[in-house]
């Protein structure tokens, strides 16, 4: 097995974080994570705690934790104060400021895990008092940035190396096989969240439809744009974009954003009914450049060792070359 500060700090088998994607990232899935020596986190997201007392029932006595989108956070604060009553293994912020959060979470005394997509976003960071930070590419799935895994991964890892040692790193985006896991080890990482990878599992809420729209493609097919966004009535801050698989829909609005807003009741309408109904065409699949190297849909475990044993493999033959 492949041993890491993540795994000594956490207790893992395998350095291996669920990323918390929301509506896709249930309870069962957490737990399946958790069980196969992972860490699981359940997408608490956009903070529905209907959802999150739902989810949280199907991880049972597994230890898991959450994550929340952080400017979404700041709406209803009350929500981390009662997940963090289940004693979470972590949680989790991205897309905002941590610091309003944090003492609560370290009084707790659960590890703050925080998500980032520059080296300023990592600083803030360190300052808030993150036990983890995630250094997330351009190429993941949902909402990020523009900076590379490449070459992010280790501008961060050099970051903490030099002002926060005790930091943990994981890295972020592109990452579905043991090849990324056994990259981002070398690039600095401590271990990786995965999220399009898990998307792609059997415990996954990710609808059939949409899970079969992404293996039927490449990273060629996905798209980062705000089209979704508008059509969600999200108001995400502007330095967001959502990575998606590009569809009719997203062919239509993407190079006219002003009219999507003209139209947006009724396009809002047609983009939430294809949700329910699984429809690729008008909603989009939200998954990452990592859709290229999906090709089934096993079992989280699965996933898990596939993984770890690729990453193993290909250490050993590094080192002995």
């Amino acid at each position: 097995m492949i041993q890491t500060r993540l795994t000594e700090a956490f207790g893992l088998r395998h350095p291996i974080v669920l990323a918390p994607m929301a509506l896709a990232s249930g309870g069962a899935l957490a737990a399946a994570v958790t069980r196969a020596g992972g860490l699981g986190l359940i997408g608490g997201g956009y903070c529905d705690e209907d959802w999150l007392g739902r989810e949280w029932a199907w991880a049972g006595s597994e230890r898991v934790g959450c994550g929340f989108i952080t400017w979404k956070l700041a709406q209803d604060p009350g929500v981390l104060t009662r997940a963090l009553a289940r004693r979470p293994a972590a949680v989790f912020l991205s897309f905002g400021d941590p610091a309003p959060f944090a003492a609560e979470i370290a009084a707790a005394g659960v590890p703050l895990i925080c998500q980032v997509q520059t080296l300023a976003d990592a600083r803030a960071a360190v300052q808030a008092g993150a036990r983890v930070i995630v250094a997330q590419g351009a190429e993941a799935g949902g909402h990020g940035e523009r900076r590379a895994t490449m070459t992010l991964v280790p501008e961060v890892a050099d970051l903490l190396a030099g002002s926060a040692p005790d930091v943990l790193l994981l890295a972020a985006g592109g990452i579905a096989d043991g090849r990324g896991l056994a990259a981002s080890l070398m690039l600095g990482a401590d271990g990786v969240l995965v999220g399009s990878r898990f998307w792609a599992s059997a415990e996954s809420l990710a609808h059939p439809n949409f899970v079969k729209a992404a293996i039927d493609s490449s990273g060629d097919g996905t798209l980062r744009s705000s089209v979704a966004d508008i059509a969600r009535g999200l108001d995400w801050p502007d330095r967001y974009t959502l990575r998606a698989l590009a569809n009719d829909f997203t062919d239509r609005w993407h190079g006219d954003i002003p009219g999507l807003k003209a139209n947006a009741d009724t396009e809002a309408a047609r983009w939430q009914a294809a949700w329910g109904t699984g429809d690729p065409a008008v909603a989009n699949a939200v998954v990452g450049e990592a859709v290229g190297l999906i090709q089934d849909r096993p079992p989280a475990a699965e996933i898990i060792d596939r993984m770890a044993a690729q990453a193993e493999m290909l250490l050993n033959n590094g080192a002995r070359r």
